[in-house]
């Protein structure tokens, strides 16, 4: 046979041949991954239950009579009634007594330091007998109480610090317009009252609109829809808002190297916490004495957002009230820039709503920083591919059970970033 049949014969051969592969090559990838469905298919009562406890919003935890863990789920965790396979001991010691008498108890629980990204801070766990049939285990049931607490201790507080703090300048406001009517033949007086009224009639708005957006913050409303948030555009927005006041006391905003980072919450929040920092440094910094802005991630893939001043300070007895509503640690200079004492209270609330923390640093005479903290955000992963048939055979050997665990905590894990 000449080259030239030849090839032309191999060219035909492979014209007929290549289509016929590329269809055998799909009809084994469509078979693939059917099986792999197969696979991963719930099949078993054991199973479901299995899956129902790992995606419960409840926390379960079932404890022997020596008080080890049998079982527990990904919400326990959570909720520190579980801690690297170890029960908590006030849950212990009550489960002690449950396994004496088989009698249900309640258990109040509140997490002294919230780690940054949980937002459980209050538990109420229900310890009783597994069955009264075997005495061998207890059961723990813990639900989150932390917004029922919050609400609480808003409702509680929110009437006496109202009407304690609007007593000044509705009484202001009532001397301020009785001397009005009366110097009502002079102009010098009744420019000079119906100033301070105006004055006033400002700063009373300022207080309700603040305590409005308090109540919101403290549970009259439910939490902000969240979004994936620039920190870089927060900071830019809120130096933005306090540029004018910097610029009348001469003070200069700095800003450390924008970071690129995301958190999941809500921008306007945010902002005004931030600003509200800035604010507060800039009232309390001397003329002419910068005001610093700086990002820091840590290694918990948390971002620092600190507000440095070079200020009064503050002592270490106020530092443990600064953050309540209506408290001043100077009350004179409060008065004359306009201050509700509301503006730290307000950060409070929005950093805890994000799952974050704030901190405090401060000496007298030095300065202050204040320091939030909050969870970095990092979009889904693109889910992994699917193997190959005889690839890894460890792999897809573990049984339908765990490949379906593994899909639940993988998305847990994901949220709870």
């Amino acid at each position: 046979m000449s080259p030239v049949l030849a090839f032309l014969l191999g060219v035909a051969v492979a014209g007929v041949a290549l289509p016929a592969l590329s269809w055998a090559r799909k009809r084994i990838i469509r078979h693939r991954s059917s099986a792999t469905l197969e696979d991963n298919q719930v099949t078993t009562v054991g199973q479901v239950l299995h899956l129902a406890i790992q995606g419960s919003p409840t926390g379960i935890t079932v404890l022997d009579q020596s008080g080890e863990v049998i079982l527990s789920n990904a919400r326990a965790h959570e909720m520190a009634l579980v801690h690297d396979r170890s029960v908590n001991d006030e849950v212990r010691k009550v489960a002690a007594e449950v396994f004496v008498d088989k009698e249900s108890r309640s258990l109040d629980l509140s997490m002294p330091k919230r780690r940054t990204g949980n937002r459980v801070s209050s538990v109420r766990a229900l310890i009783k007998p597994l069955t009264l049939v075997d005495d061998r285990f207890v059961i723990v049931y813990g639900t989150d109480e932390s917004e029922n607490v919050r609400m609480e201790s808003a409702r509680r507080d929110f009437v006496a610090n109202v009407s304690h703090e609007l007593k000044t300048p509705v009484g202001g406001m009532a001397l301020l317009a009785e001397a009005l009517m009366e110097a009502v033949d002079d102009p010098e007086h009744v420019q000079y009252f119906g100033q301070r009224l105006h004055k006033e009639a400002h700063r009373m708005a300022d207080m309700i609109n603040e305590l409005i957006s308090l109540s919101k913050l403290q549970g009259a409303e439910p939490l902000p829809e969240m979004e994936p948030v620039s920190v870089d555009d927060i900071i830019a927005e809120a130096f933005s808002r306090n540029q004018l006041a910097a610029d009348n006391a001469e003070i200069t905003l700095t800003k450390g190297a924008d970071s690129g980072v995301i958190v999941m919450g809500d921008r306007s929040l945010l902002v005004t916490a931030v600003s509200n920092l800035i604010s507060n440094a800039i009232n309390y910094s001397p003329h002419s004495v910068p005001v610093s802005v700086t990002q820091k991630i840590t290694s918990d893939d948390v971002v620092l957002i600190r507000v440095t001043d070079r200020g009064i300070g503050i002592s270490p007895e106020d530092q443990k009230r600064v953050f309540e509503r209506f408290f001043r640690v100077d009350k004179a200079r409060s008065r004359s820039t306009g201050g509700t004492g509301l503006g730290l209270a307000i950060v409070k609330h929005v950093v805890a709503n994000h799952g974050g923390n704030i901190k405090l640093w401060s000496r007298p005479g030095t300065g202050s920083t204040f320091t939030i903290e909050l969870p970095i955000y990092h979009p889904e992963s693109a889910p992994a591919a699917i193997p190959p048939a005889g690839q890894d055979e460890e792999a897809t050997s573990t049984g339908p059970l765990r490949q379906a665990v593994s899909r639940v905590a993988t998305r847990r894990k994901d949220k709870a970033s």
